[in-house]
């Protein structure tokens, strides 16, 4: 059954942040992907990269932070952060869950041989990008061979114990729809999802999460150059879904930059748009739980984090 759509609002509502449980960090815009609908402009020619100042601020935070469960790791692509190990062990040894965003591909980058081995013995859960189960769709939106790489570094992660009966090693896929479109129901692609990898591939994960393509940067440049910016805009208007309100993810995260500035989420951060519409960084601040009821910085694109089931880190919402 499709979700209730609701009357959309001539501007999208007011929020406040909720208690804060999770942290996350963007460690910056290196990656070896440059996909059509990264919101991050992230590429193999990017030199932003977090500082280990910053990196040991972070892990500071943390520790000083107890209601925050999780770390949630961003990028670029994380793994090519000098100081993204660091951050993982760091955070474990905090006794926070960990997560790994990773492209797959990375997995076979120089310097990266033992990182699926090295998260698996932290046991730091991976989400890791996935857009479809054919090639033909994954590599006209991340590359050549994508694909085949992205399959290989799965079938790795599973050996590893990922996604393995009785194992706590947490491996999920993010599907994004290949244009201006809203996901599918999330329940039925990831049971789809299931069948194919599973049959063709031998490949076993725990849960598919649905995320919609923001209407910012690299994405936005695309759908202007399409003449499309207007008619996705219209569409993540019109499909506003206010029981989405809840769960989005500015609700219960903090956004942190590769300098240490603060955000209300990722999207907000690739928009330069302050917490709170107020500037702060991880140094005017002694603990982020603090932060829990503050005003959060909206704008036009949150539209797309509540369209038809909701979109978020952790995919549909309702």
């Amino acid at each position: 059954m499709a979700p209730p759509v609701h009357p959309a609002p001539v501007a999208f509502p007011a929020l406040r942040r909720g208690a804060l449980a999770t942290l996350q960090v963007n460690v910056g815009r290196r990656c070896d992907l440059a996909c059509h609908h990264c919101h991050v402009e992230a590429g193999p020619k990017r030199t932003e990269s977090m500082a280990a100042r910053t990196a040991e601020r972070v892990l500071a935070l943390l520790a000083a932070s107890p209601g925050i469960e999780v770390l949630d790791l961003t990028g670029g692509a994380p793994e090519l952060n000098p100081h993204f190990r660091a951050l993982v062990a760091g955070a474990r040894a905090l006794g926070r869950r960990v997560i790994d965003r990773c492209n797959l591909t990375v997995l076979f980058e120089p310097g990266q041989a033992d990182t699926a081995a090295f998260l698996a013995a932290q046991g730091a859960d991976v989400v890791a990008s996935l857009p479809c189960y054919t090639a033909d769709n994954v590599d006209a939106q991340r590359g050549r061979r994508v694909f085949a790489r992205s399959i290989e570094a799965l079938r790795l992660l599973n050996r590893l114990g990922y996604a393995q009966p009785g194992s706590p090693l947490a491996l999920d896929l993010v599907y994004n729809p290949l244009g201006p479109t809203l996901p599918p129901p999330q329940a039925e692609l990831e049971a789809r999802y299931r069948v194919e990898l599973r049959e063709r591939f031998g490949i076993e994960f725990r849960r598919l999460l649905t995320i919609t393509n923001m209407p910012i940067k690299r994405f936005a440049r695309a759908l202007e150059r399409e003449g499309r910016a207007s008619a996705y805009m219209a569409l993540l208007v019109s499909h506003f879904n206010e029981s989405t309100l809840d769960g989005v993810m500015c609700r219960s995260l903090v956004s942190v930059d590769w300098e240490g500035r603060l955000y209300d989420c990722d999207f907000n951060q690739m928009l330069e748009l302050p917490l709170g519409a107020e500037a702060r960084t991880i140094w005017d601040v002694d603990r982020l739980d603090a932060l829990a009821g503050a005003p959060i910085a909206t704008a036009p694109h949150c539209f797309g984090c509540t369209a038809g089931a909701g979109s978020s880190c952790g995919g549909a919402l309702v």
